[in-house]
């Protein structure tokens, strides 16, 4: 049996990819890595956004619970049972009661208000620890602390605020009195007005504009304004 050396088609079944094959493997290969590449991004950047839409969602909803609880309180007087009369007589005036605006038919940026913190035993005089107040300062929310001055409520640094408004709405209840009022009185009967107070918030994010986020937080105030005067 003799040994032939090999054909001219056997070393061509032997040979490995040619460069043109070899050239459209990578083509292939590098579109399925670009593929990739773009969903892996696609998805990192909706993550981001997603954890950073929540983080102003957040950011905003605190804020606006803060301020809303701080409002609750306008008006605090720890002498209140002094403002009842049984007879009809005078009393005294709540000191804490009025608010700035005391009721607005627009939104406003800005309101102040006053409560005791004396304790059980109130001085009738309102202190300047006893100043507070909520704002809108160069796109941060601001809360007045008494003394301690304004202090930032929401962080620069990642949430720029857009729009903040508070709407103070009053309705008021005329109060029964013990004896008729005089003919043409226009502080009697007294008056009890109901004070509502809504607060807008809306924020975008510094780093990504186009992530914007809204709260609302309602509340009536606890201590309402009384005014005018019964018969004695």
């Amino acid at each position: 049996m003799s040994l032939k050396p090999p054909g001219r088609t056997a070393r061509l079944r032997q040979a490995g990819l040619s460069l043109v094959e070899l050239m459209v493997g990578i083509t292939i290969g590098l579109f399925v890595v670009a593929g990739a590449s773009l969903i892996a991004t696609n998805q990192l950047a909706d993550n981001r956004r997603l954890m950073l839409e929540t983080q102003i969602q957040q950011d905003l909803r605190a804020a606006a619970d803060i301020i809303v609880r701080d409002l609750r309180r306008s008006g605090y007087w720890a002498s209140s049972h002094t403002g009842l009369s049984l007879n009809g007589g005078a009393v005294a005036e709540n000191p804490y009661a009025a608010t700035s605006p005391a009721s607005a038919a627009s939104a406003v940026s800005e309101i102040t208000y006053q409560y005791s913190l004396d304790g059980d035993v109130d001085n009738g005089a309102i202190d300047a620890r006893e100043e507070m107040g909520v704002r809108l300062e160069g796109g941060v929310v601001q809360m007045r602390l008494g003394e301690s001055g304004w202090q930032a409520l929401t962080d620069a640094g990642t949430v720029l605020i857009t729009q903040f408004e508070i709407t103070v709405n009053g309705r008021r209840i005329d109060l029964p009195c013990m004896k008729a009022c005089p003919p043409g009185a226009a502080d009697c009967p007294r008056r009890q007005e109901v004070r509502d107070v809504s607060v807008l918030i809306v924020g975008r994010a510094v780093h990504d504009a186009r992530v914007i986020r809204s709260v609302r937080g309602d509340t009536r105030l606890r201590n309402d304004l009384i005014s005018g005067s019964c018969p004695a």
